[in-house]
């Protein structure tokens, strides 16, 4: 028995889920195992109160299976929880009971509002939402939980029977989908909706959902962008995306449906439901974006069992983007004072350009957080270290950036050394244009500051700039020689050049005796 890993099985209406972690240190964990089995486990729950034979025995076969890697891995403790088909079904006690008895595993049937609880610790665990009010939505087969929050601060959670499964078999009989049955569809969220939110409706800044009808919305909208980040967590999609999105689903068949990019064939036949629910609620609460939360009830699960085993300090400090960028930095035992000093280098120049170029707070961001990760390449080998960071950094979990920014960061750190960024690199042909021009000016400070620290020895404690029409100049102020950071800074302010169309002049601030 391993007495740093955990696992978690989440029995949803749809599917099944297990994710196995191993705690690497208290309050932090890596994912070792995460595996997924459509069961549809709910099926003809609407109709008949049960769990039918043949969704008992799928259920069964996924578990047995899972119970098994479970107990590859060696966890100290397995989670086991079941949601809206078996808290409904007259069985469902018949089935918690056959599933300790043949597998081992001993589940709790959780309410609704526990699940909309583990939604909310998932989201407070991967997004910095300080001073935002917005909304919590975890769309599973059977129910929806939805939570209103500010902040840290939950205010009220709500759990309705509108889950894309029971939706579906209740008002969708054919193929392609009638107007009228859409219509009575959309008509019972709304109602659903309304009765539910009596009193004064307050609007939010966005929602932010998980699930597997939210991930797929997520997918399908990357695929539309012609967009390819690796992963849909923090992904952003506006509402006119989720508009455009329903009404082409609803145009297609299921056939038509199952062959879309993006979207599990296995969920092709509830998608419209789930993404009609989405589309009411951005309606509803009035808001104009949706971000997409990968984790979701089973990383809730995980996060409240660290707690149960003493591996969550109690009053840890919540997350931030910039200690997310240096923890990923160290595990990858980067040079610290040597990327601090460029970070901190970078941050100078760009507060000297940011007004005159629209660049924002959040560029500043990016680019702190490149500058920051930039040499973690070096963790692989010293060749061609700075293509190394690129994939390093694209796949890595900076915590308070969605996938796009993930990847201008990732292509940021990339060019701090080398070649510039040239159309026939893949990775920069595929940013949209706005994003391939970000990249050559935030990589060119982050380039130019590199070179701005060549002896890695923090000689120079501080820049003095200015910007002209056409140059701009770096004035150092160094307690010693700063010949060789000159000399860095000149040969690596090429793409800064080119970004911003200046000339670049370096030199040193006279010493005062």
């Amino acid at each position: 028995m391993k007495q740093n890993r955990l696992a978690a099985i989440d029995i949803g209406t749809n599917s099944i889920r297990c994710i196995v972690v191993e705690v690497d240190k208290p309050g932090s964990f890596k994912v070792l195992d995460d595996e997924k089995a459509t069961v549809r486990l709910g099926e003809g729950i609407a109709k008949d109160r049960a769990i039918s034979e043949a969704a008992w025995q799928r259920a069964m076969d996924a578990l047995s299976r899972m119970n098994k890697i479970v107990d590859g891995y060696g966890v100290m403790k397995v989670e086991t929880i079941a949601t809206s088909a078996v808290r409904r079904a007259a069985n469902g006690d018949a089935f918690v009971k056959a599933v300790a008895d043949r597998i081992g595993l001993h589940i709790s049937v959780i309410s609704g509002e526990e699940e909309a609880e583990l939604a909310a610790m998932s989201v407070l665990h991967n997004f910095d939402m300080e001073g935002t009010r917005y909304t919590m939505v975890d769309i599973g087969g059977g129910s929806v939980e939805i939570i209103t929050a500010l902040g840290s601060h939950i205010e009220e959670i709500y759990s309705l029977e509108l889950g894309a499964v029971v939706l579906t078999e209740k008002f969708i009989t054919a193929d392609p989908i009638r107007s009228r049955e859409y219509l009575n569809l959309r008509k019972h969220i709304r109602k659903t909706i309304k009765a539910v939110f009596t009193g004064e409706k307050m609007p939010v800044q966005c929602l932010l959902g998980s699930g597997g009808t939210m991930t797929s919305i997520g997918a399908m909208v990357m695929g539309m962008r012609k967009e390819g980040y690796g992963s849909v967590h923090g992904y952003e999609v506006l509402r006119s995306e989720v508009v455009h999105l329903l009404a082409m689903l609803l145009r297609k068949d299921l056939k038509g449906r199952r062959s879309l990019a993006g979207l599990n064939p296995d969920r092709a036949d509830i998608i419209v439901a789930g993404v009609t629910v989405v589309d009411e609620l951005m309606e509803f609460f009035n808001t104009n974006l949706l971000k997409i939360n990968e984790q979701g009830i089973r990383e809730g699960l995980i996060l409240k069992s660290l707690k149960k085993h003493n591996l969550m300090p109690a009053g840890r400090i919540p997350r931030n983007w910039r200690e997310s960028a240096l923890e990923f930095a160290r595990s990858c035992h980067h040079d610290e004072e040597h990327s601090l000093q460029v970070a901190r280098l970078s941050m100078e120049i760009f507060d000297e350009v940011a007004s005159a170029f629209g660049l924002n707070e959040k560029h500043g961001q990016m680019l702190e957080a490149a500058a920051l990760v930039h040499d973690v390449g070096y963790f692989i080998s010293y060749s061609s270290h700075h293509k190394h960071t690129y994939h390093l950094v694209r796949h890595a979990d900076l915590f308070g950036f969605t996938p796009r920014e993930r990847e201008i960061i990732a292509n940021i750190a990339r060019y701090h050394r080398k070649s510039l960024p040239k159309k026939k690199h893949e990775s920069f042909a595929r940013l949209a244009p706005r994003d391939r021009l970000l990249v050559k000016r935030l990589g060119g400070i982050l380039r130019l500051a590199d070179g701005l620290d060549r002896r890695r020895n923090s000689l120079v404690k501080g820049l003095d700039c200015s910007l002209s029409p056409s140059t701009f100049m770096v004035r150092l102020a160094g307690g010693d020689d700063v010949s060789v950071e000159l000399f860095g800074g000149k040969n690596k302010g090429d793409l800064f050049e080119e970004a911003f169309e200046r000339k670049l002049l370096l030199v040193p601030t006279p010493t005062v005796d």
